[in-house]
C-alpha cells in the first residue's frame, strides 16, 4: 500500500475510529483528541517502516491504547481486569449504538472495549482480544458483563449533562453567535487574538488573525447555515444547522477558547460530522 492509499484508508476509517474513541472516553470532543493522537502515531509508525496486514485492527489497537492513556491521565476510571468466565448472557434489547457516551463511561474499561468493538463496530472475539491484548476468555467475560451492565444502565433516567457555565462565558459565546447570525464578520475579527489558532477538524489548522481570515469569508459566502447559541458536553458552543436538511439536530458545532475577552482558539467540526452522532447538546437561545 503506497502512502496515498494509506492516507485515503485512514480518512475512510476515521468515523469508525471516532466511534470507538468517543465511547471509550465518554466524550465526542475528547474522542476526537484521542483519534488525532492515534492517527499521528499511525503515521509515524508507517514512516518508520511498520508493515501492517490488518490495518483496521492495527489502528483500533493504537486507538485503544491511546484511549487508555488518556483515561489514566484524567483518572476517570481504573482498569478492571476481567478474566473469569460467566455463563452466556443474552444479548440485551437495548440498541447499543444509541446508548449515550456517558453511559459507556460507567463500564470498566475492558467491558467498554469489548461491547464497543463487538456490538458497535462488529469485530469478532478473537479480533477484540488482539486489540485489547487479552485472552479470548477475558474478552468473552468482559462482553457478557458489559452487555448486562449496559442493559441495566440504559433503563435509568437520562443523565445528560446540564450546561453549567459562568455568566461571562455565556455572554461571550452568545455575542459571538449573534455576530454570525447578523453576518458581522468584521465584528468577529475584532474579537480575535493576534495569534488565534483555528482547528478545522479533519481538514486543516491555521494560526494568526490574518491567516484565518478566509475561514470567515467562506462562512459569509455560504447561505445554508443557521447559527444558534448552545452547549456541547456542558461547554458553550455555537450550534450550526443546515437549513437544506433536518433542523432538529445541528449538522456540526464550533467551540471557542478565550483569554479574557479575546478568542485564542476556534475548533470547528464542519468536516467531522461524525462527532455530532451522539454528543450531548442543548440549544440555549
Amino acid at each position: 500500500m503506497n502512502a496515498k492509499d494509506f492516507e485515503d484508508r485512514l480518512r475512510e476509517l476515521r468515523p469508525r475510529l471516532h466511534r470507538y474513541c468517543a465511547r471509550m472516553t465518554g466524550s465526542a470532543v475528547d474522542g476526537e483528541d484521542v483519534l488525532q493522537d492515534s492517527l499521528i502515531k499511525a503515521l509515524q509508525a508507517r514512516a518508520e517502516g511498520t508493515v501492517v496486514e490488518n490495518l483496521e485492527g492495527w489502528l483500533l489497537r493504537i486507538a485503544h491504547n491511546t484511549s487508555l492513556d488518556f483515561l489514566r491521565r484524567r483518572s476517570r476510571n481504573k482498569v478492571v481486569p476481567l478474566t473469569e468466565d460467566l455463563e452466556d448472557a443474552t444479548m440485551p434489547d437495548t440498541d447499543i449504538v444509541a446508548v449515550g457516551f456517558q453511559t459507556f463511561l460507567q463500564l470498566p474499561e475492558l467491558q467498554r472495549c469489548a461491547v464497543i468493538l463487538k456490538d458497535v463496530l462488529g469485530h469478532s472475539l478473537e479480533e477484540i482480544a488482539a486489540i485489547a491484548d487479552c485472552t479470548p476468555a477475558a474478552t468473552k467475560s468482559a462482553l457478557q458483563r458489559g452487555r448486562v451492565a449496559l442493559r441495566q444502565l440504559a433503563q435509568r433516567p437520562d443523565d445528560t449533562r446540564l450546561p453549567l457555565m459562568s455568566d461571562a462565558d455565556r455572554q461571550k459565546m452568545a455575542a459571538y453567535v449573534h455576530l454570525f447570525q447578523s453576518g458581522d464578520f468584521d465584528g468577529i475579527r475584532a474579537m480575535l487574538a493576534d495569534d488565534v489558532k483555528l482547528d478545522l477538524v479533519n481538514r486543516l489548522k491555521l494560526q494568526g488573525r490574518e491567516s484565518i481570515g478566509r475561514y470567515f469569508t467562506r462562512y459569509a459566502e455560504e447561505t445554508k447555515w443557521r447559527f444558534a447559541f448552545g452547549a456541547v458536553e456542558g461547554q458553550p458552543a455555537m450550534l450550526v444547522f443546515d437549513n437544506a436538511g433536518p433542523m432538529e439536530k445541528p449538522a456540526h458545532f464550533v467551540l471557542l477558547n478565550w483569554e479574557e475577552n479575546r478568542i485564542v482558539a476556534i475548533r470547528d467540526f464542519l468536516f467531522a460530522p461524525y462527532a455530532i452522532e451522539a454528543v450531548d447538546w442543548a440549544r440555549l437561545a
